[in-house]
């Protein structure tokens, strides 16, 4: 994965990815047929991996409010291993963009985050805790905002710092949660 995210799909030596975990060349390629397959596995380890970092960042006891921005959070590339895996997915929206088997990949990732915050969304509205909304179209309005205000953050937009696209996210929700705009 991380040579992946540093170095690109394209770019990374099979006999390196080998040399990094220890294991012969041609073991990656019995595994992997192709550079693709690999790009696939290494998403959904990332996936798996910051997966068990966000359930373990979001303590059960946090309302829908304080879940819904800790789960921004983890979905913004604010430290190293976080802008890896969204180099990841930079590399699989290009890829997917051009070659229609990986689009399987991107839907199946995105679905998964789509769940998961539909579900605390969901469970915030039947505990009264944020006001009634489609679900669905709010779960992915959040991420495309994610995703824009990331990417930005990503490439180190000198007029997108972290910090204001956690704000500018919030804001552009908090209204229709029935939220303050100010995430405090």
């Amino acid at each position: 994965m991380r040579l992946i995210a540093r170095e690109g799909i394209d770019n990374v030596r099979i006999a390196r990815i080998a040399t990094e975990a220890g294991v012969s060349a041609g073991l990656v390629h019995y595994h992997f047929d192709s550079r693709d397959a690999l790009l696939e596995e290494a998403l959904e380890h990332s996936y798996e991996r910051a997966g068990d970092l966000r359930v373990a960042a979001l303590d059960e006891g946090r309302g829908a409010p304080q879940r819904l921005q800790a789960m921004i959070d983890q979905c913004l590339p604010s430290d190293r291993a976080l802008r890896d895996d969204w180099v990841l997915w930079v590399e699989l929206w290009l890829r997917s963009a051009r070659d229609r088997a990986l689009r399987p990949v991107a839907a199946r990732l995105y679905a998964r985050l789509h769940a998961w915050f539909a579900d605390t969304l969901a469970t915030g509205i039947a505990a009264g805790e944020l006001r009634a909304c489609d679900v669905d179209r709010m779960a992915d309005r959040l991420l495309a905002l994610i995703d824009g205000y990331g990417l930005r953050v990503l490439t180190e937009d000198p007029e997108m710092a972290l910090d204001r696209a956690r704000t500018e996210i919030w804001a552009a929700v908090a209204g229709e949660l029935g939220l303050s705009a100010d995430p405090g």
